[in-house]
């Protein structure tokens, strides 16, 4: 993401959380403010965005991916035993100690 972008970006939340109506005007003003270089047609692209968009939908759905894959019913049952993860052992794999500082002689030199 380019600079213009993040500007923008940054931009039309900030319009938003304080309730203002996010304008091509209004996103470079304030990208103005803060002295950054915008290419002119990245405020218009965002506040086209803003119109068609819930920004609130886009910043709760950001981590959630783009495509989703539905599988035939059937399809999902029988793929279900093959997808469950392995048992854990029961057992608590040993660590290995760690080692002190007194064994190392280096630490004798100041001793």
């Amino acid at each position: 993401m380019s600079a213009s972008e993040l500007a923008c970006t940054y931009a039309t939340l900030i319009l938003h959380d304080e309730g203002i109506p996010v304008t091509a005007e209004k996103i470079a003003t304030l990208v103005k403010a803060a002295n950054v270089p915008v290419d002119s047609y990245w405020p218009s692209l965002f506040a086209k965005l803003a119109e068609k968009r819930n920004i609130e939908d886009l910043v709760l759905n950001v981590g959630s991916g783009g495509a989703v894959s539905v599988a035939a019913p059937g399809v999902a049952e029988a793929a279900a035993p093959a997808a469950a993860p392995p048992p854990e052992d029961k057992k608590k794999k040993e660590e290995p100690e760690e080692e002190s500082d007194d064994d190392c002689p280096i630490f004798d030199l100041f001793t």
